[in-house]
């Protein structure tokens, strides 16, 4: 719950309540004089009269105002305090205060309701504009990530995010955010960015510069967090080289894309990387076409990982992700679209996109594809380092299976299902993970590939993966 400073008539300075009325140590820079004033909670009666808020310049008060409108309703101190508590926890989500610190003192004055107490709220705002330079790692590539912030543009917790990365295998990308929070629910936000991404992508052949613009809506419902956008960019793709296949050059040129996007995401994990319990369900939903652009399809993604601990401090993970990309009006997909699957953070045992149709070793991507995946983590042998830097790694066994090819849409479900299950991949294998933070891992594995097409491309032995995402 945190510390609050609570003033009574009889203490010369703020005396900490606890929430058994114990005394904590005084305040630094203060000598014990007597008794440590002491106020037990427990069924007290009292009555917030007052809240002030002291230290606000450029935030708006009314935008605070309504964040501590509950603490009023209190009718007991440890009540006040919870209230207080919480209404200092949403302050501190805003982002835009750099401490916030409550105090809680008797109401004095003629009129003063005799268990009456006035609330104060000491806010320290955080500097208008603040920078910094980090890392990032995505998906088996690591990036220098160099960022500006303006906190509270306005006075009500908007923020405009910039930011400029440069990654290891020649990716960059640029992106300026402007983000509005609603008064009435913080966890309902509006975005708008405009951005420039540059990748290469070897394994296909092509480099893929985009350059659009985003609105998104987020907010939460009684079954997950939900989020609708809108996405208008200008995509341009060109070859990495003189081998780059004829399929892919035909690609090549510019394409505009206006679409509209669905995302469900409901995560109940304790945590992402090394996740011991709860499960994550991630939908994605997006139609291009019907509000301009040169592309018409409609795509659908879906995502499941559940987790279980077993015994021995064991953990069995499974997993089941799949997609299908369905081209309008007569139209034919595009392959900045399609489907990609294989590499060390989905089908291990294969190449970065070694699964599905290639063209002169270009990998050229399907319309549909799924993936499932079963997981046994475990401590390392004999559990060295346990509780401190050994918990940072986990024994790997896994077994991967998946499909990527196209449909045909005028067959009917059975006949499509079908055709995906009948020449799957699947390998299996182990190795070692290592937890980067709380933010990505490193899988050091060796694989076994047992079921592969002629196209594809194998990675039989050691493989690493370093991501956020894994299958």
């Amino acid at each position: 719950m945190g510390i609050v400073h609570a003033k009574g008539p009889d203490t010369a300075y703020p005396a900490m309540v606890g929430s058994k009325g114990l005394p904590p140590p005084p305040p630094p820079g203060h000598q014990h004089q007597g008794q440590h004033k002491v106020l037990v909670l427990d069924n007290k009666d009292a009555k917030v009269e007052h809240v002030h808020i002291e230290g606000l310049q450029k935030t708006k008060s009314d935008m605070i105002a309504h964040l501590v409108k509950d603490v009023l309703s209190a009718t007991s101190i440890e009540e006040a305090i919870k209230k207080s508590n919480n209404a200092r926890n949403k302050m501190e989500d805003l982002g835009i205060f750099k401490r916030v610190n409550i105090f809680i003192d008797t109401s004095k004055g003629p009129s003063a309701h005799p268990n009456g107490l006035d609330v104060t709220f000491k806010v320290k705002e955080s500097k208008r504009m603040s920078g910094g330079v980090h890392t990032l790692v995505g998906n088996n590539e690591g990036s220098l990530v160099v960022g500006l912030k303006s906190p509270n543009v306005f006075g009500r917790a908007e923020k405009i995010i910039s930011e400029y990365s440069y990654g290891t295998k020649k990716s960059s990308g640029f992106h300026v955010s402007f983000i509005k929070p609603f008064r009435g629910d913080l966890q309902k936000s509006f975005t708008a960015s405009v951005f420039k991404v540059v990748g290469d992508f070897a394994p296909s052949g092509y480099k893929d510069t985009d350059k659009g613009v985003s609105l998104d809506l987020s907010f939460p419902s009684f079954v997950g967090k939900q989020s609708l956008r809108w996405e208008g960019i200008w995509r341009e793709l060109n070859c990495l080289s003189r081998t780059t296949s004829f399929a892919v050059r035909e690609e090549a040129g510019h394409t505009l894309k206006s679409s509209l996007k669905h995302l469900y995401t409901c995560d109940t994990r304790n945590e992402a990387i090394f996740p011991s319990s709860g499960y994550l369900i991630k939908l994605n939903q997006e139609l291009a076409g019907y509000t301009g652009g040169d592309v018409k399809f409609l795509k659908e993604e879906v995502e499941f990982q559940f987790n279980q601990s077993l015994f021995w401090d064991s953990v069995l993970s499974c997993s089941l992700t799949g997609g299908i990309l369905k081209p309008l009006d007569n139209s034919t997909s595009h392959i900045l679209d399609r489907f990609f699957l294989g590499g060390p953070n989905s089908i291990r045992g294969f190449s970065l996109r070694g699964i599905g149709p290639h063209s002169d070793g270009d990998a050229i991507g399907a319309e549909a594809f799924w993936a499932a995946g079963l997981h046994l983590y475990t401590p390392l042998p004999f559990n060295p380092g346990k509780g401190g830097f050994g918990d940072l790694f986990r024994t790997h066994f896994f077994v991967n299976a998946g499909n990527l090819g196209n449909v045909n849409f005028d067959d009917t479900w059975n006949a499509n299902l079908d055709r995906m299950l009948e020449n799957l991949r699947w390998s299996y294998g182990a190795g070692v993970v290592l937890r980067l933070g709380r933010i990505a891992r490193i899988e050091i594995n060796y694989c076994v590939p047992m079921r592969a097409e002629n196209s594809d491309k194998i990675t039989d032995g050691l493989q690493i993966g370093v991501g956020i995402n894994f299958l």
